[in-house]
């Protein structure tokens, strides 16, 4: 037996492991299955390349629970170490790395966690436990070894009778972690970081049902056996060739990302790139709506199979992380927890090549069958109209196929669109003017009266619509978005024709003072307009500006907050020609001019839904007043 010091000069090293990790002191396990799925596939390509005559075999990695002795045992069947490969990698490497490491980053260790980085992995297990063993046996015809440390620098190592190949490890659990003794603990740990290692994982045994055999009676019970319950999937669907799977494999794996999804994807991605780097994955893409808080099951991360993070910023473009599925890279730089990227060249790259992946695809979906395309478009549109504020790349592609629908549920790209309403829509100044509603219902008067002039009115209602049209003024020539309830539809599209107003000006200005005097100043600003006799008489409508900055600071953005908090401001507009402001103008009483006023008013509050409480029943009860 021999025994030692381990190379290292930082006295106390295990407490500060401990303390550095101990947030995330779970990953311990992670670490240890990690090793034992790298020495199983390690002496998988040994074999493969001839370099060792050994079988391969099936290999597994076998966790168990042992309560009694307060033990948890990893054991794997890889290559194995001999006692001099434990001397060097365990004792000198390690802790070599552990010092330096120590010594570099002594202020900010806690942030930066020690895992993964120098060969740290295997001290993670001194997190949970008091005391460590390792009992291992190499392919190569030599001696197992044997060894223990007591969390100090100081261990033994000696020969042992193991005779299989392979590495078990032998954490004795501390008083303060018995929680990883626990089978639905350590069910859970394994089913979060190893779910789709490489190499099967047993966990305990499971019971199986077998079929009957063919003289059994109908009354006799059907035979069971006990099976090694194997906890992963080593062959997910992202490792193998999009030729090899069917539509219905794809929504299978779906279903074992999110167990708790019930809903199938739209439409999914499969990613697969090995230059300049090598990236592999699915996404998919969920139903959204108008739901831009969709974060409930977000994309995983994973190198080489181990999962690292759910959090995918960075490598995944912003408006891409509303997506769900798996994207596996063994190029993307972690830091030493294996936890968090660090920002570099390749994982620019790779943003870049997953946004170029997902605007092929949504272009071949619109040219291959653009009326599938058309029914998914309210259940994407949130995340192509979020890729085109904020990837001026894929701002260019989108722009082929983002669509515009009509309130008559016709869909236009850009192009067509300005093919469509050039004619119609062009203004006297030759602005090509694009009219919108919001909400259908709501604007139902205003959509009618677009219609009434032949012009088409799109539906855009998703919560970005504003930073949106914002953009496509700015990168298109000589265009402007205008809501139709913006105000009067002829001073929206301005022609060349004028309406004659049957009021002079005098008596414009008397009955500006009339309007004024019962209309509250504070929220509307009266404007008089000559129009055809027979549109509204009286017409609430908001400064486009006004309502889009406002709209765009609730989402983010647009400019100071100034917008925000500024009350609502209306423009009141009132048609000259209309008889019933002829009415008010002539009305012999002023209790008659102002009850025509207060009615005229409420009912354009009532036509945009800003009648509301006391006012609403005041109005209501003066009605039914006046039809008596």
């Amino acid at each position: 037996m021999a025994t030692g010091s381990i190379n290292v000069s930082v006295e106390n090293i295990f407490p500060l492991i401990k303390k550095f990790l101990y947030s995330d002191h779970e990953i311990f396990l992670r670490e240890l299955v990690s090793n034992a799925t790298d020495a199983t596939l390690k002496l998988k390509h040994l074999t493969s390349i001839g370099e060792v005559t050994v079988e391969y075999g099936n290999p597994i990695i076998e966790v168990k629970i042992d309560k009694d002795k307060k033990q948890l045992h990893i054991i794997d069947q890889g290559v194995g170490m001999t006692a001099e490969e434990v001397e060097k990698y365990i004792n000198q490497i390690a802790f070599s790395g552990a010092e330096e490491f120590l010594e570099k980053y002594k202020d900010s260790a806690k942030d930066s966690g020690i895992i993964g980085h120098f060969g740290l992995g295997f001290y993670s297990a001194f997190m949970v436990a008091g005391k460590v063993e390792i009992i291992t046996k190499s392919y190569k015809d030599e001696p197992a070894a044997h060894w223990i440390c007591d969390g100090s620098p100081t261990f033994t190592l000696e020969k042992h009778d193991k005779t299989e190949r392979g590495t078990e490890i032998i954490l004795h659990i501390g008083d303060d972690d018995k929680e990883f003794l626990k089978e639905s603990r350590i069910r859970e740990l394994l089913v979060k970081y190893n779910k789709f290692m490489p190499v099967p994982i047993k966990f305990g045994t499971k019971t199986e049902t077998l079929p009957k055999p063919e003289d059994a009676k109908e009354e006799d019970p059907a035979p069971t056996q006990e099976v090694d319950n194997i906890i992963n999937n080593p062959n997910p669907a992202w490792t193998k060739q999009p030729a090899d799977l069917e539509d219905q494999d794809y929504k299978s794996f779906y279903r074992e990302l999110y167990p708790m999804q019930f809903e199938e994807p739209l439409f999914n991605i499969h990613l697969n790139v090995d230059y300049p780097f090598n990236l592999t994955g699915i996404l998919y893409f969920p139903k959204m709506g108008q739901d831009m808080n969709m974060q409930k099951d977000r994309i995983q991360l994973y190198q080489n199979q181990v999962f690292v993070t759910d959090n995918v910023e960075g490598i995944v473009p912003e408006f891409l992380t509303m997506l769900r599925g798996v994207i596996d890279s063994p190029d993307i730089p972690l830091n030493v927890s294996r936890s968090y990227l660090q920002a570099d060249g390749n994982v620019k790259k790779i943003s870049s090549y997953i946004t170029r992946k997902v605007a092929d695809k949504l272009t071949s979906m619109f040219k291959n069958n653009r009326e599938d395309f058309e029914q998914k478009w309210n259940d994407i549109k949130i995340v192509i109209e979020y890729g085109m504020l904020s990837e001026e790349k894929f701002f260019e592609k989108a722009d082929k196929f983002a669509l515009y629908p009509t309130v008559d549920g016709s869909f236009f790209t850009f192009e067509e669109l300005q093919e469509k309403i050039k004619d119609s829509q062009t203004d006297k100044d030759g602005k090509l003017v694009i009219l919108y509603a919001s909400n259908k219902d709501e604007q139902h008067s205003y959509i009618s009266a677009a219609k009434d002039k032949g012009y088409e009115v799109l539906l855009l209602d998703s919560p970005i619509v504003s930073h949106l049209i914002q953009k496509l003024e700015t990168s298109k020539e000589n265009i402007s978005f205008a809501r139709v309830d913006g105000d009067h539809i002829d001073n929206l599209i301005k022609k060349d024709e004028e309406t004659i107003s049957k009021l002079s000006d005098e008596e414009k200005e008397i009955l500006k003072t009339d309007l004024e005097k019962v209309v509250p100043k504070e929220k509307y600003t009266v404007q008089l307009e000559a129009m055809d006799s027979n549109a509204t008489p009286f017409m609430i409508t908001q400064p486009e500006f006004m309502r889009r900055m406002k709209e765009m600071q609730q989402t983010g953005g647009g400019g100071m907050n100034m917008f925000g908090n500024m009350p609502e401001m209306y423009n009141l507009i009132v048609n000259t020609n209309h008889e019933l402001i002829g009415q008010i103008k002539d009305a012999k009483t002023d209790k008659k001019k102002e009850r025509l006023i207060k009615q005229s008013l409420d009912l354009a509050r009532l036509s945009q839904n800003l009648l509301k409480g006391e006012e609403l029943t005041d109005f209501i009860k003066r009605s039914y007043e006046m039809i008596k």
